[in-house]
């Protein structure tokens, strides 16, 4: 039975080549992973790539399946499809949640055994503390992760995969006539930052996974669970500073990501923020824009329909 309400804001900062942590706060505390979903997604697409099942001009395309996910989407007309290239841009930048059923398909055959191929690579990443349910993040009380499983993934795509490191970075991707933008304002106002996502539903409020690189040296952090994506950035973005700051001292004494004490057991499933952060309302029902733009950053007229529909970003 899951918490009702969680007290816990799981952080970690560390360093993604040898596993140093800088700072970590419930590590171990389970949580929806919303969109933050959408690195797994990825990485079980670039292992396709890598293995030759698949190539970056494959046309991934629009079921009805992809079609009727809730929005952020992209929305293209059942039949139409993009390359497979410019799909997994699509939803690491804009999030769309139609696209990543799309890939799932188009890698896997099915979502069903895309979601196999999911849970197979965090079991060998050793994310021991993580289910997947979907390739999206939308709401599911089967998919849950925690900080310390999320820093893991983002170490393998950082080390498998540099290759693609430049999706992670981009602040907008064009797919037609249309310009999409990224949800991760860090990438424009935190000096040194290069990847990689955000991730937001009622239940799991605010979520980030954000590198950066100063000197040579590079850093990741990773909270959830913050009450606007204001809140979340300038947490992310202080401990980062801070983490750039002690790099040295941290490098010489600071513990791992495999050795970082296991946490005693804090709750038998991801905490519920809903009513915290989107107020009382039904799973089905999404909050209004007003009472939504007082907890986060202004919100521009183009994002509502985003915005409206409660989804992962």
């Amino acid at each position: 039975m899951a918490p009702s309400i969680a007290a816990a804001s799981p952080a970690l900062v560390f360093e993604p080549y040898n596993g140093t942590v800088f700072y970590s706060e419930d590590p171990d505390a389970p949580w929806f992973p919303a969109s933050l979903t959408k690195l797994m997604t990825a990485y079980v697409a670039f292992h396709a790539l890598k293995d030759g099942e698949v190539k970056p001009d494959t046309p991934v395309i629009c079921t009805k399946n992809a079609a009727k996910q809730a929005p952020t989407k992209l929305g293209l007309p059942v039949g139409k499809s993009i390359d497979l290239e410019t799909a997994i841009k699509v939803i690491i930048v804009k999030s769309a949640n139609d696209v990543a059923v799309m890939v799932a398909e188009t890698v896997a055959g099915s979502e069903e055994a895309f979601i196999a191929r999911m849970n197979a690579a965090a079991k060998r990443l050793g994310m021991t503390s993580t289910q997947f349910a979907n390739p999206h993040g939308l709401p599911n009380e089967h998919q849950y992760t925690t900080a310390r499983d999320l820093a893991r993934l983002a170490r393998a795509l950082i080390i498998e995969f540099p290759e693609h490191a430049d999706i992670f970075a981009q602040t907008h991707v064009q797919v037609g006539p249309k310009q999409l933008r990224t949800h991760n304002g860090l990438l424009i106002s935190f000096p040194g930052a290069d990847g990689m996502k955000t991730g937001f539903i009622c239940d799991s409020g605010f979520n980030i996974v954000v590198s950066a690189t100063r000197d040579g040296r590079k850093l990741v952090a990773v909270v959830l669970g913050e009450p606007s994506t204001r809140v979340r950035n300038a947490r992310a973005a202080q401990l980062l500073e801070n983490g750039f700051n002690r790099y040295f001292w941290k490098s010489l004494f600071g513990t791992s990501l495999d050795g970082l004490a296991l946490q005693a057991k804090v709750a038998d499933g991801p905490a519920h923020l809903r009513e915290v952060i989107c107020g009382r309302r039904s799973k089905a029902e999404a909050p209004d824009a007003p009472s939504f733009a007082k907890i986060t950053e202004p919100i521009k007229t183009a994002d509502l329909p985003d915005i409206l529909f409660s989804a992962t970003n």
